[in-house]
């Protein structure tokens, strides 16, 4: 697969609105383009008219993986100085064409030990990763793809989301004693967590967090009689510490709620590749029955989930090469 085909067909899948949700029309588009590249291709279900792609499982010792699903909103390709911009465009579907281009390249020498597994919903939980983790074909390495800017992950953090519920008592705003507003409450326990003091380790550093949902009350008039948040920490160990500190510093103001705990990962690198810990978390955590992880991905995560997201195309041509380079050392190893 040359450049010019590895732009098109990254254009191609990034023109396609697959949100977190709506992945399968993407699904199809992936499995048609790896069944023309001569690739066996299954389709694995969850049900909900989503379902992974997987290819070239008959042997697999490596196997290439990324997710296809993107975060809100959608917006469709573009190119400018050698740039593609668009949603997914380094996280991750130029990653995953950068995939299929490596994989097709060792197909082609006649290593048929590389397989490619492309799952749904890792921007909302890894629903797609956790299904596979239950059907594993024996890999012995998984390379996934993640804007890790063509370095070696080192290590990545873990996500531990939680909710803060606070309750209150509903009265006329004309006579605010009668109440007990939520919202007021919930105020108070966001404020009493910035003080914290979150955990920390040598090489990730320390645990930082977003307040990144907010919602409550029923009126303007009315006094709130309930109103909840919810939390995105950037974890460095174990989550059950902050929920102490938590609880501690909110004092009884909100109920803690765990909404999805991701532990953080060391990572298995390689000399001769340059390599860094990164503060984001990926679906490793949940494919650990497909083997030992590396993580490796063109363009940047400082660009990722936001308006301006692109990848270089010359990213994406170095990510192919580094692909094959990987997998041809690990099968060596083997």
């Amino acid at each position: 697969m040359d450049s010019l085909t590895q732009v098109r067909l990254t254009r191609d899948l990034i023109d396609i609105d697959s949100t977190t949700g709506l992945e399968a029309e993407a699904g199809e588009f992936i499995s048609r383009t790896l069944e023309m590249l001569g690739f066996d291709v299954s389709r694995q279900p969850l049900g909900d008219g989503r379902f992974n792609v997987l290819a070239g499982m008959e042997q697999p010792a490596v196997v290439l993986s990324t997710h296809f699903d993107c975060v809100p909103p959608f917006f469709p390709s573009r190119e400018e100085n050698g740039l593609i911009y668009g949603r997914g465009s380094c996280d991750a579907k130029g990653t995953l064409v950068a995939q299929i281009a490596a994989a097709q390249r060792i197909w082609d020498s006649g290593e048929r030990r590389v397989g490619l597994l492309f799952v749904v919903g890792e921007e909302r939980g890894s629903d797609g990763a956790r299904l596979a983790n239950t059907a594993p074909r024996g890999s012995r390495f998984l390379i996934n793809g993640e804007p890790t800017g063509n370095k070696l992950g080192a290590a990545t953090r873990g996500v531990y989301r939680a909710k803060l519920r606070a309750s209150g008592r509903a009265a006329h705003t004309s006579r605010p004693e009668l109440g007990e507003s939520a919202i007021d409450k919930l105020v108070d326990a966001i404020m009493a967590l910035r003080g914290g003091q979150w955990p920390a380790a040598d090489d990730l550093g320390r645990t930082f967090y977003t307040v990144g949902l907010i919602s409550g009350g029923v009126a303007p008039n009315v006094v709130p009689p309930s109103a909840e948040a919810e939390l995105m920490f950037r974890t460095v160990g174990d989550h059950a510490p902050l929920r102490r500190e938590i609880e501690a510093r909110t004092g009884g103001l909100v109920a803690v709620e765990d909404v999805l705990v991701v532990p953080p990962v060391r990572l298995k690198t390689l000399d001769g590749y340059d390599s860094e810990v990164f503060s984001f978390t990926t679906d490793i955590p949940f494919l650990d029955r497909w083997g030992t992880p590396l993580l490796l991905g063109p363009g940047s995560v400082t660009v990722a989930h936001t308006d301006e997201e692109h990848v270089a195309t010359s990213d994406l041509v170095r990510a192919t090469d580094l692909y094959e380079q990987l997998a041809r050392t690990l099968l060596s190893s083997l």
